[in-house]
């Protein structure tokens, strides 16, 4: 079955950076959009940034663009959100998810990872 496990979160001061990764075992990723999304305390889950990894096309929120880049390892099977200048109300649980339709809102996303927790202290 596939499987997306996120890594790398964790604390960081106001304008340091983190970097996440989504492995996805139980299929490439040739074929597929790969999402990043955030979810806070009593707000919608939003997405950050998308990648096609067929096409090789990124999208960014509007809020990150400039700081945030995504990437994939097709060999490794791994997308990866690296996150700079952080701000303190971007601490939320990270999620990465799949689509086979590509990137989009979530409803699009039909396998998440459990979310992985970035706290942002100011």
């Amino acid at each position: 079955e596939v499987q997306l496990v996120e890594s790398g979160g964790g604390f960081v001061q106001a304008g340091g950076s983190l970097s996440l990764s989504c492995a996805v075992s139980g299929s490439t990723l040739d074929g597929y959009a790969i999402g990043w999304f955030r979810q806070a305390p009593g707000k919608e889950r939003e997405e950050v940034a998308c990648i096609s990894t067929s096409h090789g096309s990124r999208h960014y929120a509007d809020s990150v663009k400039g700081r945030f880049t995504i990437s994939s390892d097709n060999a490794k099977n791994t997308v990866s959100l690296e996150m700079n200048s952080l701000k303190s109300e971007e601490a939320a649980v990270y999620y990465c998810g799949g689509s086979a339709t590509g990137c989009g809102s979530a409803c699009v996303y039909n396998c998440w990872g459990r979310g992985n927790q970035v706290n942002v202290s100011s």
